[in-house]
């Protein structure tokens, strides 16, 4: 797990309301959509790194799933190889 909202913006980018939007869905999925064992602890994006928070695109799950899911998106999703500070320099025995 990543520790919390460090580097993420995505606490900012919630509508006003959240915690009334959260309650609700909680209150709606009152045990996890994901394994259906568990309570719904975290309301959750069905869709990863949306902005949609239409009660159709957010469900309640429990806290491990909601882990291994945003694990697993956060793996699958493509990273930014890092560039070269400096120019490649030539190798110095074929000077």
């Amino acid at each position: 797990m990543s520790g919390g909202w460090q580097g993420s913006d995505r606490k900012a980018r919630l509508p006003k309301g959240w915690h009334k939007i959260r309650a609700r869905i909680l209150a709606r999925d009152p045990i996890c959509k994901l394994c259906g064992v568990r309570p719904s602890t975290h309301c959750d994006h069905i869709v990863a790194k949306t902005d949609d928070h239409s009660d159709a695109g957010l469900q309640g799950v429990c806290g491990p799933c909601h882990d291994q899911k945003s694990s697993a998106e956060g793996n699958a999703a493509p990273r930014a190889k890092p560039g070269r500070r400096r120019p490649q320099e030539p190798h110095p025995g074929l000077r």
